[in-house]
């Protein structure tokens, strides 16, 4: 039996981070057995649904890089990595809906009551074998014994989730539903269906729940619930990717950083934890740190720039070799990418605003002197390598009789507007002779 999976969400808004895991379970799986994973839209809810959240999930998916299989050819929804393949999508597939629910009614297995269509559901109790879960058995509640009919298509015609989902994974031929396990009540229903229309259901695992640090429900608002927010805040996809996978499923070995090939070639459904997941943002940014230290020279710079580009700064006018090396003084120096332009925005600016508490502490009548006779010192330095820079500055705090530190401090802020950021003297290399001296007579002239 050759492994089909799928990932089917609902686009009414942000993907997130659970859906994305979701995703990245069935995706692993279909890679690990040389499988198929299939991107289906579950789009019959018009009145939620909008061009803009598939275009989400779209997005999503692809910064993960989780590429999807098949679907149908088209050049509206552009495709995956792989070849032009859009989604499949539910509000394109009314007439097969509609014929299975006319086959139900046919074999009297559905009814219609009040101009909605409803599903004739099995009086007894429903086994769930759960490849993650374990067995289930579900009995009727007290409120299905009385009536444990459910609806499949509305009064207006619409099909329901339910009745969709299923005729999907039937006739996408899906061998196994791996799913959160806020779906495991919504099984027995899916079984019944299966059995009314005389196929075997696939195979389920309904995997563990993602709660926030505390134990409670991660709601859209708490943070880390939107994809989105994490390539805008700059994390790298590899990052993410890897703590996902901690989230729910171990290789039993208690290493936490897992390239994407191992997991592909370790991963296996009996290996999903029963328990709930915790999210933990401090280990996600460990794990940014340890992917950011990896990163070659052209991806760094290129991801910088994005980053840079995203705040509103504009690096292509600035000279190639003076870009690349203002980002490497900020190399290792910040966790996300979107830190990055207050970290070291200083360098595409020609004004700079002085951050007013660390000016009102260094903008001093005393610092006004020492750092006069600094600018008259730097004047004969010519070139102006790291190394002479800093020379030149302690040799001059030594001339005024202060420690190093009193002249660095307000030396900083005068170039960069800020009290912390990058070496002093290898930004003052980069920034160069011209640059450092117009700043520092800017900075007196505010004395």
């Amino acid at each position: 039996m050759k492994v089909r999976v799928r990932f089917a969400p609902s686009p009414t808004g942000y993907l997130h981070i659970g859906g994305a895991r979701t995703a990245l379970f069935n995706w692993l799986y279909a890679r690990h057995t040389g499988g198929k994973f299939i991107l289906r839209i579950e789009d019959t809810d018009a009145a939620r649904n909008s061009r803009e959240a598939v275009e989400v999930i779209l997005q999503g998916l692809r910064w993960l890089g989780l590429d999807w299989d098949e679907g149908p050819l088209t050049g509206e929804v552009t495709g995956p990595y792989k070849g032009d393949f859009g989604p499949y999508f539910q509000s394109q597939r009314q007439l097969q809906y509609q014929q299975r629910v006319e086959a139900l009614l046919s074999k009297g297995l559905a009814y219609e009551k009040e101009g909605a269509i409803r599903f004739k559901m099995t009086r007894e109790p429903i086994l769930i074998r759960d490849l993650v879960v374990g067995d289930v058995l579900r009995p009727l509640t007290d409120r299905e014994e009385a009536d444990p009919d459910f609806v499949i298509q509305r009064s207006d015609g619409q099909p329901v989730f339910h009745l969709v989902n299923v005729i999907d994974d039937l006739e996408m031929n899906i061998t196994h539903v791996i799913r959160g396990e806020d779906h495991l009540s919504n099984t027995t229903k899916h079984l019944a269906l299966f059995k009314a229309f005389g196929v075997p259901a696939p195979h389920y695992a309904h995997i563990p729940l993602i709660l926030n640090s505390d134990g409670t429900k991660m709601s859209k608002r708490d943070r880390g619930a939107a994809l989105n927010t994490y390539w805008e805040e700059g994390f790298l996809p590899e990052a993410v990717i890897n703590y996902l996978c901690l989230l729910g499923w171990s290789p039993k070995d208690n290493r936490e950083k897992i390239p994407l090939q191992e997991a592909v070639d370790r991963f296996d459904l009996i290996q999903i934890l029963r328990h709930n997941a915790r999210f933990d943002y401090e280990k996600l940014l460990w794990l940014q740190g340890e992917y950011a230290r990896e990163l070659t020279d052209d991806r760094f710079y290129e991801l910088a720039v994005a980053a840079f580009t995203r705040a509103g700064y504009d690096t292509r006018s600035c000279p190639l070799d003076y870009l690349k090396a203002a980002l490497d003084t900020c190399r290792g120096k910040f966790r996300l990418f979107s830190e990055l332009p207050n970290y070291a925005g200083f360098y595409f600016k020609d004004t700079l605003e002085y951050d007013p508490v660390a000016a009102a502490k260094e903008f001093t009548p005393d610092n006004k002197t020492r750092l006069q006779l600094l600018l008259q010192n730097l004047t004969s330095l010519n070139p102006f390598p790291a190394a002479e820079v800093e020379a030149k500055l302690k040799s001059t705090a030594a001339q005024l009789g202060v420690k190093v530190g009193v002249l660095v401090h307000p030396t900083r802020l005068a170039l960069t507007g800020q009290s912390s950021g990058p070496s002093l003297y290898h930004l003052m290399e980069v920034l160069g002779r011209e640059r450092t001296l117009v700043r520092l007579e800017k900075a007196l002239a505010r004395f």
